[in-house]
């Protein structure tokens, strides 16, 4: 079977049985057998599938069809760019999630901003990210999982910002050692109600019962943790937007809300901009 013959297969599969882009998914698993880029799959379209590579190929559909993501089946994801591990005790990054990095950088740029704490960094994509594009930038990434930390510190040393990502065990932002200027939270924000079966764990997914408890609880523990013209940078989910603001509103009286939206047109980025914090009693 030629690779161009299995791959139409591989699609078909997946779009019938309602995956998301099935297209690229299929092509994603057979490079992933072939170990080749995207160029090269094209090119060899009209070479001959092994037959140890065609069992592969098929065993990992079939992973696919039952609902392992194709992060998962692979090891790994791109994200801002980057390649990144990933394995399940790690939420898989999503595109929507870049624009955390981007209204980071445009804040550390603009204001000359050099601390920041990525929370609930997973796999460290918004951290190494981070690091990447501001590499005079202090960075700290928490985690409450100490097997996501593992999965971070293999990214660090992949993109080599291990020297200035540091990494620490702790609930949100209790492990920081001293205050930043920036905070960068991508928290569960999943009603509780609405989690269905996943590969993925419900650790970095449940947000409550309204799903936004972790993000308050957050906002909660600022005070002592962000400078004095920091900024903190929170992602929430469809909806949330008026709830998580009248929140910040609350807290912090004399702080500067901005909400972004993402390519979807969903309110995905809440920024918080502050002279002083006060936060209410």
């Amino acid at each position: 079977m030629k690779l161009a013959q299995a791959l139409s297969r591989a699609r078909d599969a997946l779009d019938k049985n309602n995956i998301e882009d099935a297209p690229l998914e299929a092509e994603l698993l057979l490079r992933h057998v072939l170990k080749i880029n995207r160029t090269q799959l094209y090119l060899d379209l009209e070479a001959e599938l092994s037959p140890g590579d065609g069992k592969a190929f098929r065993a990992l559909v079939e992973r696919r069809l039952k609902g392992e993501p194709a992060a998962y089946i692979t090891g790994h994801r791109e994200f801002y760019g980057l390649e990144f591990q990933v394995n399940p005790h790690t939420l898989i990054p999503r595109p929507e999630s870049e624009l955390l990095v981007e209204t980071a950088l445009r804040l550390a740029k603009e204001r000359q901003l050099h601390t920041i704490a990525d929370i609930g960094t997973g796999c460290g994509a918004i951290a190494v990210s981070l690091a990447l594009e501001l590499p005079g930038a202090k960075i700290y990434a928490t985690d409450i999982s100490a097997a996501a930390l593992e999965v971070a510190s293999v990214n660090c040393q992949r993109h080599s910002v291990a020297d200035r990502v540091r990494l620490l065990q702790g609930d949100m932002l209790e492990p920081l050692p001293e205050t930043v200027d920036i905070i960068v939270a991508n928290l569960p924000y999943v009603r509780k109600s609405e989690l269905t079966p996943s590969f993925e764990p419900a650790i970095a997914l449940d947000g409550g019962a309204e799903g936004t408890e972790i993000i308050a609880k957050l906002c909660r523990q600022v005070r002592g943790k962000l400078t004095e013209n920091g900024s903190m940078l929170l992602e929430i989910g469809q909806g949330q937007c008026e709830t998580v603001t009248a929140l910040l509103e609350s807290l912090f009286p004399d702080g500067a809300i901005e909400v972004l939206t993402d390519l979807g047109g969903i309110e995905r980025v809440i920024s918080l901009s502050l002279s002083r914090i006060k936060v209410a009693g």
